[in-house]
């Protein structure tokens, strides 16, 4: 296991900053390697991003000098969402398995937290997002069936879309972490536009189901002072409170969502209009 520190960023710094700054940033393009877990630990409301890939041998969530606790959960909880083969979490001798798409919330104080593919040849992605807690709630598993389903979006504006909440109030117990995934239908590109701020919360996207040779355009910054990232398939981005976020991509895609900060209301939200982003 790997871990890499980002400091905070001010709306007023980024401003000046070229793409390759934009990128060191807001860009974690390490998220899944075979037998490796690299993850980015951000001075953003302490958000911990990364992937953990078993392949051919299993992975343990260990902590290090960032976290600065005796185990990596001792005063967090965790959300993991599978994207791909089959896979399973033990968490404190416990096992979970999770199909593709699936996710686990694992609270505060689980001790111990390992990594395993069903199959090596069809491995597991495991993606991972962590930040501090208060309270340990109970370990659960989601399955698109569990969550909360949305579906947004009109063809003329390239928008359908199918929102899945799956780790969020009403549905599991979290201290601060809200998460789900949304897929876009063949034909629709863009994702929440009209845009948004939170000032109360941070959020990370990790983008996936993108072709190769396919690109998604995320949009970043102060509504007035935007800026663009392009992103490849199972890469993931950081969003401070401050910044907008939302993309298009050059063919449909799915997307992780995951939120943490003072507010766990999902509409808590400041509406940019068109008219307003420069």
């Amino acid at each position: 296991m790997s871990i890499e520190v980002r400091q905070a960023v001010h709306p007023d710094a980024a401003r000046r900053f070229d793409t390759a700054e934009l990128r060191r940033h807001f860009l974690i393009s390490r998220i899944f390697e075979a037998d490796a877990m690299p993850l980015t630990y951000s001075h953003v409301d302490r958000l911990v991003v990364g992937g953990a890939m078993p392949v051919k041998s299993s992975l343990t969530l260990e902590t290090s000098k960032p976290i600065g606790q005796a185990t990596f959960l001792a005063r967090r909880e965790l959300g993991v969402f599978n994207v791909g083969g089959a896979g399973r979490a033990i968490c404190d001798g416990e096992t979970i398995t999770l199909a593709p798409h699936e996710a686990l919330y694992v609270p505060m104080g689980t001790e111990s937290v390992v990594f395993e593919s069903v199959d090596a040849s069809a491995p597991a992605k495991f993606y991972l997002v962590s930040c501090p807690a208060h309270q340990r709630h109970p370990l659960k598993k989601i399955t698109l069936k569990d969550a909360n389903t949305l579906h947004l979006g009109t063809p003329e504006t390239a928008n359908v879309r199918t929102l899945h909440q799956m780790i969020i109030p009403g549905r599991v117990e979290t201290c601060q972490l809200v998460m789900g995934m949304t897929f876009l239908q063949p034909g629709s590109v863009w994702n929440t536009m009209p845009c948004h701020t939170h000032d109360r919360r941070c959020e990370a996207y990790l983008y996936f189901d993108l072709a190769a040779d396919q690109r998604v355009f995320h949009m970043m910054g102060e509504p007035q002072e935007t800026r663009h990232l392009i992103v490849a398939n199972e890469q993931a981005i950081l969003s401070p409170g401050w910044s907008i976020h939302s993309g298009v991509g050059t063919a449909n895609y799915g997307f992780i969502w995951a939120m943490a900060g003072d507010n766990m209301d999902f509409t808590d939200m400041d509406h940019c209009t068109m008219g307003d982003l420069r």
